[in-house]
């Protein structure tokens, strides 16, 4: 059977239970750190799509960000054939060592994700594996720095699959014309294509969130669905676009681009590409971006 369709097998030492979990707490004197968004996952029915959703198998590995107390990374261990996780909080690693124990290929190493050297640690631990997937329950405050880390620096990835806010994934996977559409919707977009797995309620975590939070799929392309001739010019267009989103394009941009001299300027550039200046970011499709920065670009604007 493909380990995609498999289900995620329950075994003896498995700590995703409200019981164990707590248990491991309260036996480690334990005090969750909420400026770590340390909130364990307790349902082992969630654990299983996000397992299922990063299509793991012998061949392939897997590096998972923060996994506190092992309840995802067991899972990812029984199919993955290398797993890494990466914690920064050092109270947590030798009840990591404890529940890992049964599973030999799953490793964890003590760092900040964010200071990571990535590229490094891929060629150290994935050498030899025929793909790896990000598979992560992100803390909410460092979900966007964290996603486009991983994505900025073009690793070798297969799919990432986070449980995440929900209303950062409903941005993420936002589509123009929408309320939740915006620059953080291009940039992912732009490097992946995004698929809402799951909606994950509150009341799964010890300790439980304020807010329900959402399993994404984000599978990397291989190439960006636009060519643009300068990556940081093109989000540089997108994030000036979207700085006031009640504003008209033409209001942002002129803010941004030109002086009050050479406004009528733009008003002319705009039309030319056959994009009205009255309409505001939120509706403007990637295609239509690339057109525009590709325009600011040939006419000189940095």
């Amino acid at each position: 059977m493909n380990t995609s369709e498999q289900e995620v097998i329950v075994t003896a030492e498995d700590v995703a239970t409200p019981s164990k979990t707590k248990q491991i707490i309260k036996k480690n004197g334990l005090v969750l750190k909420k400026s770590l968004g340390q909130n364990f996952l307790i349902d082992r029915n969630i654990l299983s799509k996000i397992v299922m959703a990063a299509e793991l198998g012998p061949t392939k590995a897997a590096l998972e960000i923060g996994p506190g107390i092992g309840a995802l990374t067991q899972q990812l261990a029984k199919l993955a054939g290398r797993v890494l996780a990466v914690e920064i909080d050092q109270r947590l690693l030798p009840i990591l060592d404890e529940t890992l124990e049964p599973y030999p290929h799953a490793t964890v190493v003590h760092g900040d994700i964010l200071k990571t050297n990535l590229p490094e640690l891929f060629q150290q631990h994935f050498e030899g594996m025929d793909g790896v997937s990000v598979v992560a329950n992100l803390p909410y405050y460092i979900t966007t720095p964290i996603i486009m880390k991983l994505l900025e620096e073009k690793l070798p990835l297969e799919n990432i699959v986070v449980m995440i806010q929900k209303e950062v994934a409903d941005r993420m996977a936002a589509r123009p014309g929408t309320k939740d559409y915006g620059s953080l919707s291009i940039a992912v977009q732009f490097y992946c294509e995004p698929e809402l797995v799951s909606i994950v309620p509150r009341t799964v975590f010890v300790p439980q969130p304020n807010v329900d939070s959402a399993v994404i799929r984000l599978r990397v392309r291989q190439t960006p669905p636009v060519e643009v001739a300068d990556v940081d010019f093109f989000f540089a267009v997108v994030q000036a676009s979207f700085v006031q989103r009640r504003k008209t394009l033409y209001n942002n941009l002129a803010a941004r681009f030109f002086t009050k001299e050479n406004k009528p300027e733009l008003e002319a550039l705009l039309h030319g590409i056959q994009i009205e200046p009255s309409r505001r970011g939120e509706t403007l499709s990637m295609e239509e971006f690339a057109r525009l920065s590709t325009a600011l670009r040939a006419h000189g604007c940095k």
